[in-house]
């Protein structure tokens, strides 16, 4: 049995959309950045658990100086911004080689509305990965099943 890929593109002289979008790797796993053009984005984990939600930001070389997390209407915002040099310099202080360079990368996440604790979020940064850490709602965490006595 063959897969066949058709394109029902009513204009086929224009690709459709959809076609690029889809047609395209969209996740560089050797070097753990998201492409797009013109941009590289650390890799991003997500996960929910019955305390919480987990997010771990993929981004080594960094130091924990270099991001900014913040709240704001239920939107966390997650950047960052680093600045290298390398000078070389003769024995009469003249460059002899000067290069720098300079890369950011922001990412937002929309936080479902009356489940997460915004006051309680925390970061840390460890062997090149930022965790993200967002608490529950006390009322939003699952309750434990409760037997109802028969009267």
């Amino acid at each position: 049995m063959k897969l066949i890929r058709r394109n029902p593109n009513l204009f086929p002289e224009f690709p459709s959309v959809f076609d690029s979008f889809l047609g395209r790797d969209l996740f560089d796993f050797e070097n753990g950045l998201v492409n797009s053009p013109g941009a590289s984005v650390p890799a991003v984990n997500v996960k929910e658990t019955e305390e919480g939600f987990d997010v771990e930001v993929a981004a080594p070389g960094f130091n924990k100086k270099d991001f900014h997390v913040e709240v704001n209407n239920n939107l966390l915002t997650i950047s960052s911004e680093k600045e290298t040099k390398n000078e070389q310099k003769d024995e009469k202080g003249r460059y002899t080689r000067r290069e720098f360079g300079y890369s950011s990368f922001k990412r937002s996440f929309t936080l479902p509305e009356n489940v997460v604790n915004a006051e309680k979020i925390g970061a840390t940064y460890e062997n090149g990965i930022l965790h993200v850490s967002i608490p529950k709602r006390e009322e939003a965490k699952p309750k434990p099943v409760r037997q109802i006595a028969i009267a």
